[in-house]
């Protein structure tokens, strides 16, 4: 049995702490600016704002960051901004990332500060809900920047703070988030040695950091397919070449990809269909019916296999038929793996355990969602985790996952964040330390 279980993490390098006795101070610091993060949370909650529109949410965040003296740029990658702290000694460059966006979701959940905001997504009247707490993570980077402003003085090294839209993608034929951060040097100038970003996470206790080393959420392709047949009256079907029909036939192929195809021993993966559009009434076969799905890989070689597979059971089974498929893979997104460099993260798990005590952080299995911070890291070596957000007693399985309504935060669990991503700067400066 293969494992990425490293048996080097449960080392507890002393060193680390001996080098750097502030974390007593970022914690006390953290304590006493709790509320004000849960109010900055909140604020934003009220506000969401879909991808590459943050404006609103970028002008909150770079008026605070100014009044904490560090430098800040906006505009990065449209809407993002990005603060930069120079310490009062030499020292490595560390970035800390935030995402900002928020989701097409109407919220149901019975909270003061719920969302009303309303939009148009796709040419549909939607509600806009920050869905997957992209608001608690700009809340709690917002945090930690003014706690290391305070600490200016002895921070041995640069802290960069990237606040990114669009994690959640954008419309077809538009560039954001973290791949456009990238593009545009978000990286660069001065250049980042490491980067450290979390997600809230609903279904996993407040008070717990959960973590994987290696392969930790998949790389995501979504797609389109446009099966063409030929329209007839419903009445005579025999006169059709019905895509309706094929389409459903592609759609139950597919699953055997993951079944058949993949080595579920190695690695999971996912195709999932969760748009399918066709006809306007009940008695006209339609000419066309259009398919759009995501797709779930957790190594370059099972997602090159994917993708050839999907376009081989759509076109054949069109053929078969005597219809026609187009599949365009990915259409409008791809995201790498988000991997964390197995050595850092080595390195970092005494200061998450400091943090969050010993007990409280556990190593995860593999996540099939996908994030945007993976382009960061094909760059420079990073680490992402998960803090917990769920009140403590419930039932994980129970508790509202992301991107629905009812999607539901324990804001005590902030503070932890805070602590933990102003700790793992501070220790990776002190590591490298000479």
């Amino acid at each position: 049995m293969k494992s990425l279980f490293i048996p080097a993490l449960l080392i507890f390098p002393s060193f680390i702490f001996a080098q750097n006795d502030l974390k007593p101070e970022v914690s006390k610091k953290a304590d006493a600016i709790s509320q004000k993060v849960v109010n900055w949370r909140r604020d934003f909650h009220q506000h969401p704002e879909l991808g590459n529109l943050e404006l609103r949410t970028a002008e909150v965040i770079a008026k605070h960051l100014k009044s904490l003296g560090i430098e800040t740029k906006t505009g990065i990658a449209k809407t993002g901004v990005v603060g930069i702290l120079v310490g009062a000694k030499p020292g490595p460059v560390v970035a800390l990332r935030a995402d900002m966006d928020a989701l097409p979701v109407t919220e149901r959940v019975d909270v003061p500060f719920a969302s009303k905001v309303k939009t148009t997504f796709n040419d549909q009247e939607v509600g806009v809900m920050h869905a997957c707490g992209h608001d608690s993570h700009i809340a709690i980077l917002m945090g930690v920047a003014e706690i290391l402003a305070g600490m200016k003085k002895d921070l041995a090294g640069t802290v960069k703070f990237i606040f990114q839209p669009a994690e959640e993608g954008v419309p077809v034929g538009q560039e954001g988030g973290a791949e456009l951060m990238v593009k545009e040097g978000v990286l660069q100038n001065p250049k980042v040695d490491v980067i450290f970003g979390l997600h809230i996470n609903s279904q996993t206790p407040v008070g717990q950091i959960t973590y994987k080393p290696g392969g930790t959420m998949a790389a995501v392709n979504d797609m389109k397919i446009t099966v063409t047949g030929k329209q007839a009256h419903g009445a005579y079907p025999w006169s059709s070449i019905d895509p309706i029909v094929v389409a459903a036939q592609i759609v139950n192929n597919l699953q055997t990809i993951v079944s058949r195809n993949l080595d579920v021993t190695e690695n999971p993966g996912v195709v999932t269909i969760g748009s399918i559009h066709g006809g306007v009434r009940s008695n006209i076969i339609p000419e066309k019916v259009e398919m759009l799905g995501t797709v779930r890989n957790f190594t370059k070689e099972d997602e090159a296999m994917f993708i050839q597979r999907i376009k081989t059971i759509a076109t054949k089974t069109a053929e078969a038929s005597g219809a026609e498929a187009e599949v365009l893979i990915p259409y409008s997104a791809h995201y790498p793996v988000t991997f964390n460099d197995i050595a850092l993260t080595e390195k970092m798990l005494p200061t998450l355990q400091y943090s969050a005590g010993k007990d409280n952080v556990k190593l995860k299995s593999p996540v099939t969602g996908a994030e945007d911070f993976s382009f960061f890291q094909e760059k420079i070596p990073g680490l992402f985790f998960f803090l917990g957000g769920m009140p403590k007693g419930q039932d994980p399985l129970k508790a509202p996952s992301h991107h629905t309504p009812d999607f539901y935060l324990d804001e005590s669990g902030f503070t932890l964040g805070v602590k933990a991503l102003a700790n793992l700067t501070l220790d990776y400066m002190g590591m490298k330390k000479k």
